[in-house]
């Protein structure tokens, strides 16, 4: 695997001028990928589309709407019991259907906050940005810094680091998944 260096940026035509500028510098032609990055959530990388098999918020929500329906199926079953002597014979299961609905909304309580971290789970990762990157990859540690250099002279948004592999232009490994590791 070798070191990548990527710039973020806005338009087609800084993409084709940072290209130029890294072969320029001394990279090889054939070691500078360029591409299109989608916001997160919009990769695609499963089956069903996305990022995630799940809403990471909501990873408790089906317990939430067993108990919940449970519950108030129970309470609206012993409610229209209770009131059969006007509703009839119909109460009790009317009773318990509309109390199973009223009582599934209780897995509403069991999501979490947006910013809310999640029990035992990891702490939030940054995102990478979406927008073109430009990304060049070599094997000598002395290039990382001009690599950053000529892309913080073209304006990138963002430069990051990843470790991979660039193989005719292609980066043959990119995860969009993975958190950036972003140079300051």
């Amino acid at each position: 695997m070798s070191t990548i260096i990527a710039g973020h940026f806005q338009l087609q035509d800084e993409v084709d001028v940072a290209r130029r500028a890294l072969a320029d510098a001394g990279f090889a032609p054939e070691r500078i990928s360029s591409f299109y990055l989608s916001q997160a959530g919009q990769h695609d990388l499963t089956p069903i589309g996305g990022d995630n098999l799940h809403s990471p918020g909501a990873k408790e929500t089906p317990a939430g709407v067993v108990q919940g329906s449970a519950t108030g199926g129970a309470v609206g079953a012993v409610v229209g019991a209770a009131t059969a002597p006007l509703t009839g014979p119909a109460g009790p299961i009317v009773g318990g259907l509309v109390g199973a609905h009223v009582g599934s909304l209780f897995s509403f309580s069991k999501m979490k906050e947006a910013g809310e971290a999640e029990e035992g789970g990891r702490a939030p990762v940054e995102q990478r940005m979406a927008g073109m990157l430009v990304a060049v990859a070599f094997d000598d540690a002395n290039q990382e810094g001009r690599a950053v250099d000529v892309l913080r002279r073209l304006g990138a948004r963002q430069i990051e680091r990843a470790r991979g592999n660039i193989v005719d232009g292609d980066w043959a490994d990119f995860d969009a998944s993975i958190a950036p590791e972003v140079i300051t």
